[in-house]
């Protein structure tokens, strides 16, 4: 190829690759000119978009109430037999007659075991033969020494003769008081052969069925509970003390005791016993509570869940307790304002009992607060709302 013909073709091609570059380049530069107005102004071309508005936030409010609340302590209590009694024999012997059934009920003399009586008849007759001996030598005695005083004051006998003759008698009367007190002993010991209630209660299991050999006060035959009236044994830490005794002095403590598993009510008692001294080693006081249990739904050995009222306090402002949230400055509460927006307000709280909250300072009675749905409401946002109940309502509507 020439020099020329080669010059001609660098010529066009350049001049076709200059126009394929300044296209590109004005393609872009147009695009970016259509895309910067676009994105800075509205269609119209005035001033920017707003901020598409925040929906209001759904949720669940319940009105804040005033009433009166009691102070309660609540705890696990152990119900415990008003009076238990461990039934052992008195005497030694084989076991001739069972006289009850377990697990019912006995009165004080009901008839419980019979211990075979004839060693301790024999032992009766014996003491009362040797009584009846000694009543006669006693008598023949005292018979002699009266002559011998006779003779002793007539001058017919010796000083040493009455002597020994009243000295006689007196042993004699002394063997007989000490007759009459093994008589009587025997007639004991027989009498402790026939075993009986000493309490009104209820029997337990039986231990030692007839025909046993049972050993004076140390085999265990039975145990006998009285459960009518009965106890419920409580520990509280050792803080509440002053309260109890200062509530304690001005009337008598009500008990409310329930049983789990029960849906029946509540059991009513008094607390009757304060125990004299704080345990150390776990820093609780020792408490004891009566119940009439006319029904008997308590039963010794139980568990049941106890509450203990102290006082009630009259006009406390109270709110479901899920309108209670914690924040990193404390506590608060999301206010719903008469337009429908959320306040958050700050709150002191108190005590809380079956799903309520005590709220001593930052809630008004009326006002409606947030129960439900607080991960959506903002301070200041609307909110609206799809379910109200009032404070008394525990499922926290």
């Amino acid at each position: 190829m020439t020099p020329e013909i080669r010059s001609a073709w660098r010529e066009r091609w350049r001049g076709r690759y200059s126009a394929a570059v300044g296209g590109v380049c004005l393609s872009f530069l147009l695009t970016g000119v259509g895309v910067i107005p676009g994105c800075a102004k509205n269609p119209a071309g005035g001033q920017p978009r707003p901020p598409p508005a925040r929906a209001a936030a759904p949720v669940s409010v319940a009105t804040v109430v005033e009433e009166d609340v009691p102070v309660e302590i609540r705890t696990i209590g152990t119900v415990e037999a008003y009076a238990a009694v461990t039934v052992k024999p008195q005497v030694s012997g084989q076991i001739l007659e069972v006289h009850f059934t377990e697990g019912r009920d006995v009165a004080p003399g009901d008839l419980l075991f019979t211990i075979d009586p004839r060693p301790f008849q024999a032992d009766l007759r014996k003491a009362e033969a040797n009584l009846a001996k000694d009543t006669a030598l006693a008598k023949d005695a005292e018979l002699e020494a009266a002559r011998n005083a006779d003779l002793f004051n007539q001058g017919q006998a010796a000083q040493r003769e009455y002597e020994k003759s009243r000295a006689a008698a007196d042993a004699l009367q002394a063997s007989v008081q000490a007759d009459a007190a093994a008589v009587e002993n025997a007639g004991l010991q027989l009498e402790y052969c026939s075993i009986r209630s000493p309490i009104i209660g209820v029997t337990g299991r039986l231990l030692a069925d007839r025909g046993n050999i049972v050993k004076a006060n140390e085999t265990v035959l039975l145990m006998i509970n009285r459960v009518s009236p009965i106890y419920v044994a409580l520990d509280v830490p050792e803080q509440h003390l002053a309260s109890i005794n200062r509530y304690r002095s001005e009337g008598e403590l009500k008990v409310h005791v329930t049983i789990a598993g029960d849906d029946g009510s509540s059991e009513a008692g008094l607390l009757s016993f304060v125990n004299n001294e704080v345990d150390s080693t776990t820093g609780t006081i020792g408490l004891r509570a009566t119940f009439a249990n006319q029904d008997r739904r308590l039963w010794p050995g139980q568990f049941v869940n106890v509450v203990l009222t102290l006082t009630t306090q009259p006009g406390t402002v109270v709110v479901p307790s899920q309108a209670i949230q914690t924040g990193q400055s404390g506590p608060y509460a999301f206010v719903v304002k008469d337009d429908l927006t959320a306040e958050s307000r700050p709150v002191m709280v108190g005590f809380t009992r079956e799903g309520q909250t005590v709220v001593e300072k930052g809630l008004l009675p009326g006002e409606r607060v947030v129960t439900d749905g607080h991960l959506r409401v903002v301070p200041g946002g609307k909110v609206e709302v799809k379910e109200a109940a009032s404070s008394g309502d525990k499922a926290g509507s």
